[in-house]
Parts: C-alpha cells; sequence; structure tokens
C-alpha cells in the first residue's frame, strides 16, 4: 500500500514563459489519486503482459499517428508551456511519431528469445516485462523525454505512471490524452501531477517496479538513493557540459555553422546541447569570428512566430541563474564577444551570447550553462583539446570536428562520453543507444540496449545436461 502521506494541497500553475501570463492553474493528485492510479496500473499490466508483441506494436503505430494527427496542436501547447520555438516543437512531436514506429517495427526482433549454446540440452535467455514504472520527466522537451521511455517500454509489456514537471502540467495531462486516443488499455499509463514528497512515497511502493528519470545530477542522486535502497532498478539521464572540438585541420566554417544549431537548438535547454567549445589555437579566431556570425542572425523573438530561432528560458530562475554564469565567467577574465545580458521587456528572454578565452577554473565551463550561451575554450594541440574535453564530471555527449577520422576514431575512444559524434551533431536517435557515465548517469535509452533497460533477462535451461563429465558449480 502506499505510504500515509502528510498531504497539503496545492496548485500547479501553467505560466507561458514568453509573457509570464498564468495559462491554467490544477490542483494536485491526492493520496486516493496515487492509490487509484497504482492499483490500475499494476492490473492492466499483468494483463498487457499477456498481449502478443505484435499487438503491443499496433498500439505504438496507433499512437504515432495521434501525435502526427495532432502536430500542430501538441506543437503549440510546448511551445505555449516551455516557450520552444514552434518549429522545434513540431518537430518534436514528429521525433516521439517516428520513436513510436521504430519500437513498432523493431519489438519482435529485440525481444525474441536468444538460444544460448550450454551444458543443457537446450537453453536461451528471454527478455520478461518487469511492471509498472515510474517515469520522472523534464520539461525541456516535454513530449520526447517520455516517448523516448515510453514507447520501447510498452513495447516491452511495461506500464507507466509519469510524474512530470511541474512547469508542463498540460503537456503531461496531453500525453495521457494521446494513449487513451490511440487506445491504450486503460490505466496502463497515468500522468500524477504530484510533489516531491509524494514521489518519494511512489519510489518505495512495492507496485513500481522501477524508476526511470531525466533531469538534473542533483535530483538524479536523490532519487537514485531512494531507489536503492528500495532495491529498484533505475535509468537516469542527468546533465551534461559537452565538449564540441574543432581540430586545426577541421572545416572551420562548417563546424560553426553545426557549433550555431549545437548550442542554441531549444535556447540552449538540452542536456546535450553543445556547451564548451574546445578549438585549437591555429584556427580559434576564425572559428570564433564565424560562430559570432552566425549567432548574430538568429531572431530573439516571440517563440510562436515561425521563423524565430530564441525564444523565451522557460521559467524566471533559469534565466537569473544563467546570467549569474555569464556574469561570473566574464568576471574572472573571459571575453565577451555577444550579448550577456537578459532581454528587457515581458518573458524570460536573454540575449545569444559567446564567450571567448574561457578557462577551466570559470563557471561557463565547470558548471552545465543550461541557455544561449557558448563558451569557447582554447586548445593547445589534440592532446589538450582532448584533456580539456575530459575535463568535467559530466559524460554524456561529444563532437570532434576534424578531416582527419583515422585521426577521429582513436581520438573517440579516449573522450569519456556515452556517444561521440564525428563532424556532426549530438543528437539522439531511436536507432542508437543513448546515456551517459560519471555525473550524467547511468543505463541506455533507445535502440535494443533501450528496449531491455526495463526487462528481467532470464536465463531459461532445459536438463539434463548434455555433458555430464562437466561439474557445475553452484553458488
Amino acid at each position: 500500500m502506499l505510504e500515509k502521506l502528510v498531504w497539503k494541497p496545492r496548485k500547479i500553475d501553467s505560466i507561458n514563459p514568453a509573457s509570464g501570463e498564468t495559462l491554467r492553474s490544477f490542483d494536485e493528485h491526492g493520496p486516493d489519486d496515487i492509490e487509484s492510479a497504482l492499483d490500475g496500473a499494476v492490473r492492466a499490466q499483468r494483463a498487457w503482459a499477456e498481449v502478443p508483441v505484435s499487438e503491443r506494436a499496433d498500439l505504438l503505430r496507433r499512437t504515432a499517428q495521434v501525435l502526427r494527427d495532432r502536430k500542430g496542436e501538441y506543437g503549440a501547447l510546448i511551445t505555449a508551456e516551455m516557450g520552444k520555438p514552434i518549429i522545434e516543437a513540431e518537430a518534436e512531436i514528429e521525433k516521439c511519431a517516428w520513436n513510436c514506429d521504430f519500437y513498432a517495427e523493431k519489438a519482435e526482433e529485440f525481444l525474441a528469445p536468444e538460444p544460448t549454446p550450454s551444458n543443457a540440452s537446450e537453453s536461451s535467455v528471454v527478455f520478461d516485462p518487469l511492471g509498472v514504472i515510474l517515469a520522472i520527466m523534464p520539461w525541456n522537451y516535454p513530449f520526447w523525454q517520455l516517448f523516448r521511455f515510453l514507447a520501447p517500454a510498452f513495447a516491452a509489456g511495461n506500464g507507466a505512471i509519469l510524474k512530470h514537471a511541474s512547469n508542463v502540467p498540460q503537456c503531461a495531462l496531453a500525453i495521457e490524452e494521446v494513449l487513451r486516443e490511440a487506445g491504450a488499455p486503460k490505466g496502463l499509463f497515468k500522468t500524477l501531477l504530484i510533489s516531491p514528497p509524494a514521489v518519494e512515497s511512489l519510489i518505495a511502493d512495492p507496485r513500481i517496479a522501477a524508476v526511470t528519470l531525466t533531469g538534473s545530477t542533483e535530483v538524479g542522486s536523490l532519487v537514485a538513493s531512494q531507489a536503492g535502497s528500495h532495491i529498484k532498478k533505475q535509468v537516469l539521464e542527468l546533465g551534461g557540459s559537452d565538449p564540441f572540438i574543432v581540430l586545426s585541420d577541421a572545416d572551420v566554417q562548417e563546424a560553426a555553422a553545426v557549433a550555431t544549431r549545437a548550442r542554441f537548438l531549444n535556447v540552449g535547454q538540452s542536456c546535450i546541447a553543445a556547451k564548451r567549445f574546445i578549438v585549437e589555437e591555429s584556427v580559434a579566431d576564425a572559428f570564433v569570428e564565424a560562430l559570432c556570425s552566425h549567432v548574430r542572425a538568429l531572431k530573439v523573438a516571440d517563440p510562436m512566430e515561425r521563423d524565430t530561432n530564441i525564444g523565451p528560458l522557460a521559467r524566471a530562475n533559469l534565466r537569473e541563474a544563467l546570467h549569474s554564469q555569464v556574469e561570473r565567467t566574464v568576471a574572472a577574465g573571459a571575453e565577451l564577444k555577444l550579448g550577456g545580458k537578459p532581454v528587457e521587456g515581458p518573458g524570460y528572454f536573454y540575449e545569444p551570447t559567446v564567450l571567448d578565452r574561457v578557462s577551466p577554473d570559470m563557471a561557463a565551463f565547470t558548471e552545465e550553462t543550461f541557455g544561449p550561451a557558448a563558451a569557447v575554450i582554447r586548445a593547445k594541440d589534440a592532446d589538450d583539446a582532448i584533456q580539456l574535453a575530459n575535463r568535467t564530471e559530466f559524460g554524456l555527449g561529444a563532437a570532434l570536428w576534424t578531416r582527419d577520422l583515422d585521426q577521429a576514431r582513436k581520438l573517440a575512444r579516449r573522450i569519456e562520453a556515452g556517444a561521440v559524434f564525428i563532424n556532426g551533431m549530438v543528437a539522439s536517435d531511436p536507432r542508437l543507444p543513448f546515456g551517459g557515465i560519471k555525473k550524467s548517469g547511468y543505463g541506455r535509452e533507445l535502440g535494443v540496449f533501450g528496449i531491455r533497460e526495463f526487462t528481467n533477462v532470464k536465463t531459461v535451461w532445459i536438463g539434463p545436461a548434455h555433458d555430464k563429465n562437466k561439474v557445475t558449480l553452484s553458488e
């Protein structure tokens, strides 16, 4: 049973960050709502686990169709609630649909039993669902972060309860609506609008089999300790300070163009956004000049306008935190090339910012900067660039720019990150595993690894043994 909560009901507000206007207010779900959601999810998941994978795939296909049919509506909701430029918001919905289609196509292959030779007459590995998974999700990609987890989890036979970020309640409820329209079994997925004390009780509840979190390193540490104390599986996708390395033989103009998108997409509010631009000294001036030229061309405006590149940050406190990092970095000796201050007027806008000659003791290097600010660090050579790239507590993604692909393959193995993109921008892709190391978290989403994260990887051994001369040691 759910642990007793000392519950004081509160309002959860949806605020438009472009204007500061409150769009809607919601009552937090109470203990009875949580209890009902848990019971319903357990019942639904037990039945769902018995459904053939091919039929689970049909639900994913229908979900993809609902997302595409209502892409304009849901994209506008994302933009209104967290400020993402509308073109990017609609692309986010399309990516969710792609992920559903991918797992609909690949689920049977990824979950097929694997015959594995042993001393048995027959032995294999099978992949059984774990149960109901608690998904704790952030605001920066309010649909994608959830569907990145949910499509493979559903395909594997799991159910899910969503605790979304408190500033995107409309998106959280809209996701439930998508699945209802797609014909998901009643109770298999439920959105709960709840606060942290209720989350801790949910994690402790025996009806929750595992936890997935995308969010800050601080929250990840807390959730990991809570789930770990109950011996529950977790997948954590946490913060990042991704390096974007430009070596002296790179196509500097192309690198600068991609760097602009890699840093300023989603107003820089992405854990896998390029944040530290580590450039060999011999090409650093040319790179900074090209980068500044591209950044000057970015349009800061109402995110509902289709030619807007930079909308507001999602919350006022995020803008304050970014401005503090920029000011402290400049005070420590970095050169402010562009931007560097909040935009006057309504909303939480911040000027696209470029900082040059940032060093490893400065805030823009040591801290995760979650907003439209690029930090350029000058490296002596390729070896120095790799050392600077690894000089961080994070290890999510990294980009490496060079024309020497043989060298790039070698250097990629030295970079401490969950993904290295050579001559391209780090991005998540349903076909490839996604996740980090160090304080960027653990576990993997997407690809074959993502669908198996929330399964019981079970050995099935059938005797008698073939080789009776071999001794089997038991623990």
